[in-house]
């Protein structure tokens, strides 16, 4: 609530894990953000990730893209919740932010994750009550562990925040570091280098589903795929092999 208090237009979107079974999710995020969601400077969405992986949607840039358009000065994407890999979302914002809660049992796994070689902040909410000393142990263990990798960026050394969302205790200084660290990428030229690279590998991901949605409709490559799997599933046939064949037929036909 402190951006839109300051006059910032503000749109959150938010991505739903969809199930595994029906498809289908919750999309409740508003409802955990009633008073930013009234909010006339606040625009909150939520969307199913579908059978996108990677922790977002597979239209969130072009959700990004339109809240911009719409005069939102800050978009703010929270993911699905991610492990090592899922960090898609790194390459659509400027800022990669990492939020870590107190008290989950996977602290030292945590800092082996893959994820943490992305971040460019890392923030440790729930910094109250009983959990006030884990969250501050936490906060110290990500702060050594960062010293050890590469940094995203030349001009900039991740940092780790503490905050509680429950209080309103830390948010300033959370803000205060992101803006320090879009500063120092868009004094070092890094900002406008890391937006053209997210633009190259936009292209080569819609490429990459376009085809993979052609090849979903094509009639022969559908018929030859379900002929196949049986082919497969009786173990008369290896998998790549099989995956070759389909690729050969749908190619094969241009």
């Amino acid at each position: 609530m402190g951006i839109v208090q300051a006059g910032k237009r503000v749109a959150v979107l938010a991505i739903d894990p969809s199930s595994c079974l029906s498809g289908g999710s919750i999309l409740g995020d508003k409802t955990r953000m009633d008073e930013l969601g009234r909010h006339p400077g606040a625009f909150v969405r939520s969307s199913s990730a579908g059978r996108t992986l990677g922790g977002v949607a597979r239209r969130t840039r072009e959700a990004i893209l339109l809240c911009e358009a719409a005069g939102f000065d800050i978009v703010i994407v929270e993911t699905v919740g991610v492990g090592q890999s899922e960090a898609d979302v790194a390459n659509m914002v400027d800022v990669f932010l990492l939020l870590i809660a107190p008290g989950g049992g996977d602290e030292l796994q945590g800092i082996k994750r893959g994820i943490v070689e992305l971040v460019d902040l890392i923030v440790v909410n729930k910094c109250d009550g009983d959990l006030k000393s884990a969250a501050g142990r936490i906060a110290a263990d990500y702060h050594g562990a960062l010293g050890l990798l590469r940094s995203t960026s030349p001009h900039w050394q991740p940092e780790v925040a503490q905050c509680s969302a429950l209080e309103g205790a830390g948010i300033d200084e959370v803000w205060a570091s992101v803006g320090r660290f879009v500063e120092a990428l868009r004094s070092g030229g890094d900002l406008s280098r890391r937006r053209a690279f997210q633009l190259r590998d936009w292209m080569v991901q819609e490429v990459t589903e376009g085809v993979l949605d052609v090849l979903r409709r094509d009639k022969v490559a559908t018929a030859l795929t379900k002929k196949l799997e049986t082919e497969v599933s009786a173990r008369r046939l290896l998998l790549p092999v099989a995956a070759r064949q389909i690729r050969d037929s749908f190619f094969g036909q241009r």
